[in-house]
Formats: structure tokens, sequence, C-alpha cells
């Protein structure tokens, strides 16, 4: 019965749709339910629609303006270095290459709090930290570094591109893998630059693996949360690291207003589900290939 071609598949494909249904499917349709109730200890009321109608207030504004420009960011930098680096790393410029991939991975095996806690003795608001003595060394003054809203969002996005870049790094170099050396050797024999290589043999190969960092990246990005906390645990001044998940756990656990939080939670998957299917249309994910 194992062997069977009917069930062998569902077979193989039984954890991850377990895991799916009680890690993901079950808390969502949890929490949809629980967007419609007032939650108090041993108290659960049923509220209505009162809890969307307080969503749209100017800390959600904030929080969704800060999280907005923070996935533009990260999506940004986290798409166009790493295919680049790739390249380089791809090419016979460089030697060792076995190390300097290993190298790129490690960052993504640090714990974000770790992590996060050395960047803020790195970026402290003294003029010991060390980047406030490089910026004091080159004639700059220094930055308070966790109270200016771009030098908190700046803060954010460091952290997050530092911990992933080696990752999508490495999925462009297994996708540079799959382009046919002829192709280039093609190119340059008809007179083809460096960058005209690059633009219309290296670039239609990665469209796949492109598509599917940006996506990944939009994702993560607004539900991020691990980077804000790590640097402002209480709370932001001014809420310039207020992000729309630390905006639920803000309301949610802190203010105990479980079904507020709830609510924040289904909005913030229908802004993940619009983002991402715009997305996936606008770079043609759901084209056939011959078209």
């Amino acid at each position: 019965m194992l062997n069977s071609k009917n069930v062998a598949p569902y077979l193989f494909v039984s954890p991850f749709i377990i895991s799916f249904l009680i890690f993901s499917f079950y808390p969502s349709i949890k929490a949809i339910i629980m967007s419609f109730q007032g939650i108090l200890p041993g108290q659960i009321t049923f509220v209505g629609m009162d809890n969307y109608t307080r969503i749209f207030n100017p800390t959600f504004y904030k929080a969704l303006s800060n999280t907005t420009i923070y996935v533009i960011l990260t999506v940004a930098i986290l798409v166009t270095i790493p295919i680049m680096l790739a390249v380089l790393l791809d090419s016979k410029l460089v030697k060792f290459k076995t190390i300097f991939r290993s190298s790129l991975f490690l960052p993504a095996l640090a714990s974000t709090i770790v992590a996060g806690m050395i960047f803020r003795l790195l970026f402290g608001e003294t003029d010991t930290a060390a980047a406030n003595q490089i910026l004091n060394w080159i004639g700059l003054e220094s930055v308070d570094w966790r109270y200016n809203a771009w030098s908190g969002m700046f803060l954010m996005v460091l952290l997050c591109c530092w911990r992933w870049m080696g990752v999508n790094v490495l999925y462009f170099l297994a996708a540079l893998q799959n382009v046919p050396k002829e192709l280039y050797e093609a190119a340059e024999i008809d007179g083809a630059t460096v960058f005209q290589r690059f633009l219309f043999v290296t670039l239609p190969f990665l469209k796949p693996v492109t598509i599917f960092v940006s996506t990944i990246s939009v994702i993560n990005g607004f539900r991020m949360f691990e980077e804000s906390f790590v640097f402002w645990e209480s709370g932001s001044p001014g809420n310039i690291g207020l992000t729309v998940v630390g905006y639920i756990y803000q309301q949610g656990i802190q203010q105990n207003d479980m079904g507020f939080g709830a609510a924040i939670g289904v909005i913030l998957m229908l802004i993940i589900f619009v983002v991402s299917f715009v997305q996936l249309i606008l770079t043609g994910a759901f084209k056939k290939g011959d078209e």
C-alpha cells in the first residue's frame, strides 16, 4: 500500500499538510474568530466590528508606514546586492569560493536577539561606541542611533540584511549553476560586453529565484518583529521603530487586548496576501513558461 502510486505522494506531503493545518491554518481561523471578540481573563464577549473600527488610528498608520519603508529597503538590498555578489563569487576572479560561501551563511545561524545586542553595543549613543568613534575619526558628530527616525530604520535594515544577505547569495549561486556556459561563449563571440552578458543571459535565468527571494523578503518584512524589539523593548521614542507586528504585541500582549491584537493580525494577513499577489502578477509568476 505504501508503494502505491496513489498513496505515496500523499504520504510524502503529509508532514507539510499536517504542520500547516496545526501551526498555520488553525491559528489563522482562531485569530479571525478572536478579532470579533472582546477577551478578558475569564470573559469573552462578541463585539462585532468594534475591534476593526479601532484599528485605523495614527499609531497604526505610523506602524504601517515604518513597516512599508522597511520592506522596500530590505527587498531592494536583499535582491540587488546578493545577485552581484553571487555573480562575483561564481566568476574566476575569486579564489577559495567554498570558504566565502560558508562564511556568508554563518550570520543566518545567529540569534536575532544576540546579534541585536551586539549591534546595540556597536551603535551605542556614547562617543566611545564603535560607530561613533568611526564618525568622529572622519570628522563627523556622534549620532544617537536609537533615537532618530532615520538611524533607527538604518539599524533595523542593517541587522536584517546582515543576517539574510548570505542566504540569498546562496540562492542565486545555485541558480547560476543552471545557466548554460555555451550561452556566455556565444554572446562573447557575438561581441557582447560583460554587462550585456549579465543583462541578457544571466538575469533571465535568475528570474524564478529573483521572484522567490523578493516574495519571501516581502513576507518576512511585513512579519518583522525581532529587529525592532531588540532595539526598543519597551517602545521606541515617537514610535520610530514600531512595526505592525510590534503593534500587535503591544496591544494584544502588553495591554491584554487580545481581540484588538487579533484584528490587527487579520488586517496584516490581508495586506501580505494582497501585496504578494500583486507582486507575483507584476513579475509574471503566474504566466506559463511558453508565454
